[in-house]
């Protein structure tokens, strides 16, 4: 569900999305006819008996995803047989699309946001309605009722967004590759989680050269490598966890001050630069181009583990691979980052009470479990991890979740799992845009952890506009 590697809005596209606001503050409540947006309809007033109502959803998927979201659709509608719901697909350019809807007036009732892009400067110019309010009311399902981290919130209290499942990071390996080396799989337990010494001790084991040396020979040729022993990802999903499980974060806890130049922090990005320039186990950014998907690198034997997000287990399924999956190694803490899209509801919508209803379909694990058992998506509510009977019907005897996968994969979901930074730092993406390139050389092995970060501190600091989570 999660959009990868999004770029930032364009200033173009933020103008627009300022004119587009302008426009729909004078002109929304008369055009509809009702009250403006934000009064007394917000938070649910049902429609009239036997009105006939038509919703908008947008949203971006694969076509399984699409196919998939279409039978919640018809599912929903056979169940509220007075609403009619008009599926609009935006496979490419969703950001730019949905703004220009914004700044035409032409909002939809339900859409998927993106908390990196679009969502949040929405969300600060009070399109969004807050579903607190409407988690607070409904019978059903209420905020406990979700899995940890799924929520994203402009401020404390006010929710303008809830995922259909969470998105996390784990440890897949290629069983075979164990087998050969002679060495013990991955744990999958958080209590028996490798220290990052036994990790890369186990990385340069896994790593061989092609006459088959692995990184503890001294013959072993750095130059000529055939297998990695990992590879961990350079992106900040990827790495994200180790900040967290090390006890750093991106921004300080009271959101005021700059942090990846902090020692909790820099160790955590030092520890996986070491993993490609000083223990040569895992490629460098010039040389992971020439690696493939994680499904692929795993079944070429490429690499041998590789630090990736659950989605991958619906690939690594298809390709045939005989992988599994651990719990990410642990510096001080077990920790993996939650990371997912959400769906919101725009404020101007006629109908809130329904639109809230197609919310709730949207994320209602029964109606998506093709994509539960084929193992790209996860389920929104808790009680499908914790009960034997629903668990079984998409984790157990499944070859997308293998045996480590609730253990290392559910269970640290459930305890131990981070909201993303793009949910809780202000501004996040401008910040990075600094990180980025200073992070560059640190994976290139041109200059330290630490010192990349300190150069670039001042400048990070600049953008540093606070954190939702706190008040």
């Amino acid at each position: 569900m999660m959009k990868k590697h999004r770029k930032p809005l364009t200033a173009a596209i933020a103008f627009l999305l300022t004119a587009g606001l302008l426009l729909s503050a004078c002109t929304r409540s008369e055009e509809s006819g009702g009250p403006a947006a934000g009064s007394a309809d917000k938070g649910g007033t049902q429609a009239a008996a036997g009105e006939q109502i038509k919703l908008r959803l947008t949203l971006w998927g694969a076509p399984n995803e699409i196919a998939v979201n279409k039978k919640v659709i018809a599912r929903f509608e056979a169940e509220h047989p007075n609403v009619k719901v008009e599926l609009q697909q935006i496979p490419t350019d969703y950001d730019t699309k949905l703004t220009t809807m914004v700044a035409g007036n032409d909002e939809p009732d339900v859409a998927m946001m993106e908390s990196a892009t679009i969502a949040f400067p929405l969300a600060e110019q009070g399109k969004f309605l807050n579903l607190q309010e409407f988690l607070d009311k409904d019978p059903e399902i209420k905020t406990d009722s979700l899995v940890p981290n799924i929520t994203y919130s402009s401020e404390p209290g006010n929710i303008i967004g809830i995922a259909p499942g969470p998105e996390s990071f784990t440890l897949f390996y290629n069983e075979d590759a164990f087998k050969e080396a002679g060495l013990t799989p991955p744990p999958s337990k958080v209590s028996e989680a490798w220290t990052w010494e036994q990790f890369v001790d186990t990385a340069k084991k896994l790593t061989l050269d092609n006459k088959g040396r692995n990184a503890d020979d001294p013959n072993f040729d750095p130059k000529n490598i055939k297998q990695y022993g990992v590879n961990p990802g350079n992106w900040w999903g990827a790495y994200s966890s180790f900040i967290f499980s090390n006890g750093g974060d991106f921004v300080s806890p009271d959101g005021k001050t700059f942090a990846l130049n902090q020692p909790e922090a820099v160790e955590a990005l030092q520890n996986i630069a070491d993993l490609i320039n000083k223990y040569h186990v895992a490629p460098s950014p010039l040389q992971a181009k020439n690696i493939p998907a994680t499904n692929v690198a795993l079944q070429t034997r490429k690499v041998a583990m590789v630090i990736d997000g659950q989605w991958n287990t619906s690939t690594l399924a298809e390709s045939k691979v005989h992988f599994n999956v651990g719990v990410l190694p642990v510096m001080k803490k077990p920790a993996t980052t939650v990371v997912c899209a959400m769906f919101s509801i725009f404020k101007s919508t006629k109908h809130p009470q329904e639109s809230w209803e197609l919310l709730k379909a949207l994320i209602d694990p029964d109606a998506s479990i093709e994509m539960l058992t084929y193992g790209t998506w996860m389920p929104s509510l808790k009680d499908w991890y914790t009960d034997d009977a629903l668990l079984s019907k998409w984790a157990v005897n499944q070859p997308s979740r293998p045996s480590g996968y609730k253990d290392a994969v559910i269970d640290v979901v459930l305890n131990h799992s981070h909201a993303t930074p793009t949910g809780y730092v202000k501004n996040f993406n401008k910040i990075m845009d600094i990180v980025n390139p200073a992070m560059d050389n640190v994976w290139l092995g041109k200059t330290t952890a630490k010192e990349a970060m300190d150069s670039i501190a001042a400048k990070a600091q600049a953008q540093v506009q606070g954190r939702r989570d706190v008040k």
